[in-house]
């Protein structure tokens, strides 16, 4: 059976019925009803009624009693260490849950609506296909409750990272040229948040090639925090490209979600770098619920080309709780059988109160009569059962 939920990496989870295994517990559970059956009324055969008569205000001094309260303690711990022990698994995996939903992501998430585009799937062409996802956005960042609209060739979270070459101009020789690198294409990305500018509309096809770092691709690769103004080369993708750098941004999480945001440089959709756009990743941050504008934007696409599809229609949020998706269902699942095993340890140590006290009847009565606390009695019970 595939457990999907809301994830789009759907993973395998057998639970059809063992019969190996479900006949090893059916053979198990009648022979421990056998037994337990049949001890009682075999013991009850070799009992002298006489003895058992008077010896019934003093059944907390015999041997069979302490063997039998030993074999009932003993067992009742050991179902209590049982549970203790899937509460602590269940507690584990709930902390690692929590640590996942808790990770600082960089940006964002909240009000912001993701879908995908693919253009050349329908026809389009190079250079009207980066003017067709442009001309989308403007129309996108004017629906109402829109604040604002970027599109990149990747989602945020889930895929996105194509690796290179860089080589960096004026760097120390370590540093001049370094294997990999993560690079995305991205059309608007917002305003950074130190020195420099964000990617705009004029960074254009013939414009001069500009990019956008993050803090740890200054760092390791300039030794720096303001990287603004210096140069860079990818060899693989455009050698004789001379790209600038205009802006530095944040340290993000992009592609996978549990590793730590790696050097990251931002170029533009329009200039591309020599690369084909093909799938475009658009992301709309409202001002309410971000489903809210779903509706207009398929409009949208609907009357520019009909032909266009879109997929991956969801918020955010959703898309990361998609990529934690098997963790959720461990954590849930965990959850269920720590709180079964947890309500059979109370009803088995329930029943063996219960049978402690009602054997013990006639001398609680003789012990309460002979002054004996409630608390004390109380304490007595609970000590030995």
């Amino acid at each position: 059976m595939l457990l999907n939920g809301r994830g789009d990496e759907p993973f395998a989870l057998d639970i059809s019925v063992n019969w190996r295994v479900l006949g090893v517990v059916a053979a198990l559970s009648i022979g421990t009803g056998v037994l337990v059956g049949l001890a009682p009324a075999i013991q009850s055969t070799r009992v002298d009624l006489m003895s058992a008569l008077k010896a019934i205000g003093v059944r907390g001094s015999g041997k069979r009693k302490t063997r039998r309260i030993g074999l009932s303690q003993m067992l009742v711990v050991s179902q209590m260490a049982f549970t203790l022990l899937i509460l602590v698994a269940t507690g584990l995996f709930v902390r690692t849950l929590s640590n996942l939903q808790s990770l600082p992501l960089g940006f964002n998430p909240g009000q912001l609506f993701t879908f995908q585009l693919n253009a050349r799937q329908a026809g389009h062409r190079d250079p009207e296909i980066v003017t067709f996802y442009d001309g989308l956005r403007a129309e996108f960042a004017a629906i109402p409750g829109v604040r604002s609209v970027t599109l990149s060739d990747s989602p945020l979270l889930g895929s996105g990272w194509s690796g290179t070459g860089v080589s960096v101009s004026g760097a120390p020789p370590k540093r001049q040229l370094q294997p990999e690198h993560r690079r995305r294409l991205l059309q608007h990305a917002a305003d950074p948040r130190a020195p420099g500018r964000g990617i705009e509309d004029r960074d254009r096809p013939g414009a001069p090639y500009v990019a956008v770092v993050n803090q740890a691709f200054a760092k390791n690769f300039f030794g720096t925090d303001d990287p603004v103004g210096k140069h860079v080369k990818l060899p693989r993708a455009c050698a004789a490209c001379d790209i600038e750098i205009v802006g530095l941004v944040a340290n993000a999480r992009y592609g996978r979600l549990k590793q730590e945001p790696p050097s990251t440089i931002f170029l533009s959709i329009s200039q591309a770098v020599r690369e084909p756009v093909s799938l475009i990743t658009y992301q709309l941050r409202t001002a309410g619920n971000p489903l809210g504008v779903s509706n207009a934007v398929r409009r949208i696409v609907e009357r520019a080309d009909p032909t266009v599809p879109l997929t991956r229609v969801k918020t955010q949020e959703a898309l990361i709780e998609g990529l934690i998706n098997q963790e959720v269902t461990f954590a849930r699942l965990c959850t269920a059988f720590a709180l079964l095993a947890l309500a059979i340890a109370c009803v088995g140590l329930y029943g063996t109160m219960s049978y402690g006290v009602a054997r013990r009847t006639s001398e609680i009565g003789i012990r309460m009569a002979l002054g004996a606390q409630r608390a004390g009695v109380v304490w007595m019970v609970l000590r030995e059962c």
